[in-house]
């Protein structure tokens, strides 16, 4: 399975899209905002397919798209250049909390692999506790008491599951913040959020570093050069399946060393 949806839409500093803004802001006409919607759409095309390329099949992608568009929508209402980020990197959030929302409102996950990813988390947590590092597949399956093809059974399982991963809270679900938001983000220009992020930051970098090879290039590539999980698997050489099975692994303990930073 492979999406269109191959790079990342690219920023729009033209002369032409700031005179769409400076028109929009005069007027809040209907017209300048729906030129603004036209000119960013390619920004919810990616981040659907983004979001798609990790769900089952049964997912409409135009689904993804139509909820994106919302997002979009209220990105342009809301965007206060002040502040000092680019609108492709706020558009961007706001797209995919949007498509979240949604997913998560029709609640479409079954509660036997809710249970399964609980059960793989917290053999994550205590192995790699005991190992100082993230167990290999062989290791974690082991430890679970499964064959290492089941293993993988489960991973593909939990993939389909797993909509936000670096997204999701850690610590306390109403305060935490998410592992998205200790990742650098260049547009960034408040030094109160990067003193605050700092510690954070090392403790996922330092996780990252104690990955396997594979699981690291995952992480790598998927979150910091936005391929697509069917690109990542072409440079591995595995199939796309299999690089989500190890994204999802990969995550996993992930969320396992942040939630033991911020329970401790």
């Amino acid at each position: 399975m492979t999406t269109d949806v191959t790079t990342k839409p690219r920023p729009s500093d033209q002369p032409e899209v700031q005179e769409m803004w400076d028109e929009f802001y005069k007027t809040r006409s209907e017209l300048a905002r729906e030129r603004l919607i036209m000119q960013y759409s390619p920004l919810v095309k990616y981040v659907a397919g983004r979001v798609w390329s990790g769900l089952p099949r049964s997912v409409d992608r135009a689904e993804l798209i139509s909820h994106g568009m919302v997002g979009l929508n209220d990105a342009i209402n809301k965007f206060d250049p002040s502040r000092g980020f680019k609108f492709e990197t706020y558009a961007m959030s706001r797209i995919k909390g949007s498509i979240i929302d949604e997913l998560r409102a029709a609640d479409w996950v079954p509660r036997s692999i809710r249970a399964k990813a609980r059960n793989v988390e917290r053999a994550m947590a205590e192995l790699q506790q005991q190992l100082d590092r993230t167990p290999s597949d062989e290791e974690l399956a082991e430890f679970m008491g499964i064959d290492t093809s089941e293993l993988q059974q489960t991973l593909s399982q939990i993939a389909t599951m797993n909509l936000v991963a670096l997204d999701d809270p850690f610590g306390d679900e109403t305060q935490g913040a998410t592992l998205g938001e200790t990742l650098p983000d260049e547009s960034g220009v408040d030094p109160l959020e990067i003193v605050e992020h700092t510690a954070v930051k090392e403790v996922l970098v330092d996780a990252i570093n104690r990955m396997g090879e594979r699981e690291k290039t995952v992480i790598l590539l998927y979150y910091f050069e936005g391929m697509t999980l069917a690109q990542i698997g072409e440079i591995l050489g595995v199939t796309e399946s299999r690089v989500s099975q190890i994204h999802t692994k990969a995550v996993l303990g992930l969320r396992t060393k942040m939630n033991a930073r911020f329970e401790a």
